[in-house]
């Protein structure tokens, strides 16, 4: 696969969400990355049951899980918290697994962008985490400030982060350096070229 864009970064945070019944995650120093996932973390596996995010599927279909990580971007968290007039979003409160640094437009990085690690871990982009309403309750319960819920999803809208599966089992720490590749790009439109589907 070519490769367009060569970029580093920072891990700032490392993360797990253990609790199932609860979005929030907690830091840890570091963690094994397994090809289900981050170990301990209620989203890895193999497979998960389709939801509202696969409607093209029944309810509780098995389905391959492209959403065993979830990244975020010190700087867009920056970003989304001057937005909604608060002093800080922690990326606890996002139910993130990674929080990172200095990767330019980190939401904006295309599917198959691959992420490589020190140890050897690689993660594979699978698309942007368009938000949801819960980071947003989270985030008005942390300041007691009603209507926070509200304000999250537009000042959230492509600078949520990312969803990413494990290509390369390895461990993930924090303060590691992370390389960044991005593929090469094509636009798809099927009416480029004058075809048409009929169907």
């Amino acid at each position: 696969m070519a490769i367009r864009y060569k970029l580093s970064g920072k891990v700032m945070a490392v993360l797990v969400a253990s609790d199932p019944e609860s979005l929030v995650s907690s830091r840890r120093t570091q963690v094994h990355v397994t090809l289900d996932g981050f170990e301990g973390d209620k989203h890895s596996g193999m497979t998960h049951p389709s939801d509202g995010r696969t409607p093209q599927y029944p309810p509780g279909t098995e389905i391959r899980n492209s959403r065993q990580v979830s990244i975020v971007s010190a700087e867009e968290l920056s970003q989304i918290s001057t937005a909604m007039g608060i002093p800080e979003i922690l990326p606890e409160w996002m139910g993130a697994n990674l929080l990172l640094s200095q990767v330019p437009g980190l939401t904006h990085l295309p599917p198959r962008t691959r992420l490589f690690f020190s140890s050897g871990a690689v993660l594979l982009v699978e698309n942007e985490n368009r938000p949801c309403i819960y980071p947003g309750k989270i985030i008005q319960n942390q300041y007691s400030h009603p209507g926070l819920d509200e304000l999250f999803i537009p000042a959230a809208l492509h600078r949520r982060g990312l969803v990413a599966c494990v290509e390369r089992a390895g461990m993930i720490s924090e303060g590691d350096e992370v390389r960044v590749e991005t593929p090469e790009q094509t636009i798809y439109d099927p009416f480029e070229r004058g075809e048409r589907n009929e169907h």
